[in-house]
């Protein structure tokens, strides 16, 4: 691990003025950062800590039935507010399968929006090629241990995936994330292989997430993650759903996030469209997912992927209708 300063902010203006160049990183929980650190995959020569300024980490009600939470809102105190659990039961569930209780007692939600890939390749402690940490060394995965990897948005340039369960959720919540310079769609933060390697977002150097804003309630939605073992695993595939359903029983709306898949929590939009109209438990839904799926193009050994993708994704819809899966 390289040496490196350390200062407390005390206020976000401060954080701000502190962070503006690419050589000070932001320190919260710690959680990833500090792997990261380890692992060699980060070497600041500065670390900021803004985990003491008690404005990031403030969850409260929006006007109109939204909900703000502070970027450096720990999971655990996300999950357990009445509001999450009431308006957005799907963020609950995906923080409740993040993580050890322990973990997510330390762990922000900003700082799960920056998680970095768990492929092996780029976690590793040997040499190996990877562009993510050695750009221009090539793609060990590709030839390697692939079983894990992308369905959609990757290229030859990179073909693992985005790990965190909160993000996919907050995806399918059409959520936002609100930065000290602008307002992102969480679906939109991330950079696919096809855009580059060399960032996993989009944010600037110095652009801090101050908050993350749901802005209509979903009480109809759930998240399902598929692993190997129910404990302190990542997903093999992960699905969010929300519903709103018309009174007689169908579809009014819905929209489906996958997580696992890529780089970044993906949306079947075109799914979300087709679903109209339907029962939730209805046969033509598994058409319809069919349909999404089949534009999958998975990497290396992933293709079983597929079918646990659109095995999670009905799940989670008929999780979110209320009925048993």
């Amino acid at each position: 691990m390289r040496p490196f300063a350390y200062a407390r902010a005390e206020s976000v203006d401060e954080a701000l003025s502190a962070a503006h160049d690419g050589q000070t990183m932001v320190l919260a929980g710690g959680t990833e950062l500090l792997n990261w650190l380890r692992l060699g995959v980060a070497s600041p020569d500065r670390l900021i800590d803004i985990s003491r300024i008690e404005a990031l980490r403030v969850i409260e009600p929006l006007a109109g039935g939204g909900l703000r939470v502070g970027a450096t809102a720990r999971l655990n105190d996300v999950a357990a507010d009445p509001l999450v659990s009431s308006n957005w039961p799907a963020l609950q569930q995906a923080i409740h399968r993040a993580a050890s209780a322990q973990l997510r007692n330390l762990a922000t939600i900003g700082g799960n929006l920056l998680q970095k890939t768990r492929c092996p390749y780029f976690r590793s402690e040997d040499v190996v090629p990877c562009n993510r940490r050695r750009p221009g060394s090539g793609c060990a995965a590709l030839t390697g241990q692939s079983d894990r990897h992308a369905l959609f948005g990757w290229t030859e340039q990179c073909i693992a995936t985005f790990p965190a369960d909160p993000p996919v959720a907050l995806a399918a919540l059409d959520a936002e994330v609100v930065t000290s310079a602008r307002r992102i769609p969480v679906s939109g933060l991330y950079v696919l292989p096809s855009a580059g390697v060399e960032s996993d977002t989009i944010l600037e150097p110095g652009e801090l997430i101050e908050a993350i804003e749901i802005h209509t309630p979903a009480p109809r939605s759930a998240y399902i993650k598929v692993r190997e073992r129910e404990s302190y695993e990542y997903a093999l595939v992960s699905a969010a759903a929300t519903l709103e359903l018309g009174g007689d029983g169908t579809i009014a709306s819905a929209r489906l996030a996958l997580g696992s898949v890529a780089m970044a929590p993906w949306r079947l939009t075109e799914a979300e469209q087709g679903l109209v109209g339907l029962r939730p438990e209805a046969p033509e839904v598994k058409e319809v997912l069919e349909q999404a799926l089949s534009e999958a193009r998975p990497a290396g050994d992933s293709g079983y992927k597929a079918k646990i993708a659109r095995g999670a994704a009905r799940r989670a819809l008929v999780t979110a209708a209320g009925m048993a899966p």
